[in-house]
């Protein structure tokens, strides 16, 4: 086992409001989001961009992340939750496609979430992914570390969402499909309509 070899899962950002520049009223000023970020695809083609753009936010600054991804490597989803929050960006996740696995903690990490009814969200154990050529004393050794990270990644997951991990539980093990109607029924996020006739972006600024 190499150092380059990450657990993989199949596929979960938070932040804190800053001052925005321009011509604008001061009642705007403090409400509009000054950035737009959009995190698709798997999560580990993508880390160096995501980590880079994050870093180059200022900090504490208020934006908008838009998720679509089926999740990847659990490091790198956790690099990006704990980037959310180290940096204490004010982040309003809109969850519009998928958001699954490693994915679901860097959205778990958004102050505020926000789904559709269409919103899909795979909850699953971590799973570890690696190469053949992996001897015996690795393979062990893994085996230990990965059952302790699995515990451990299940509590940060309640964390970040703000609720009782057995909340999770009953959709983690064995792996559960969540709809965006479900996640909100347990009071982890907000329910927008992409298509509606009714502004939603509204909903999304009022945070």
């Amino acid at each position: 086992m190499n150092t380059k070899r990450r657990p993989r899962t199949l596929s979960p950002l938070k932040s804190y409001p800053g001052k925005s520049s321009g011509l604008r009223n001061q009642g705007s000023r403090d409400r509009e989001p000054a950035w737009e970020i959009a995190l698709s695809g798997d999560l580990g083609d993508k880390e160096s961009d995501l980590v880079s753009r994050i870093v180059d936010l200022p900090r504490g600054s208020r934006g908008t992340i838009f998720f679509d991804s089926p999740g990847g490597s659990v490091y790198a989803g956790l690099t990006l939750a704990s980037l959310i929050r180290l940096r204490k960006l004010n982040v309003a996740g809109v969850a519009l496609g998928e958001c699954s696995s490693a994915a679901i903690l860097p959205f778990a990490a958004c102050k505020h979430r926000f789904v559709t009814t269409y919103t899909t969200l795979l909850f699953h154990p971590i799973r570890w992914q690696s190469e053949d050529d992996v001897r015996f004393e690795e393979a062990a050794e893994w085996a230990r570390h990965f059952k302790i990270m699995e515990s451990d990644f299940d509590r940060l997951q309640a964390q970040l969402f703000g609720c009782e991990q057995s909340v999770l539980d009953q959709w983690t093990r064995p792996g559960k499909f969540v709809s965006g109607q479900e996640l909100v029924d347990a009071g982890l996020a907000h329910l927008i309509d992409p298509f509606a006739e009714e502004d939603q972006w509204q909903m999304i600024e009022a945070r």
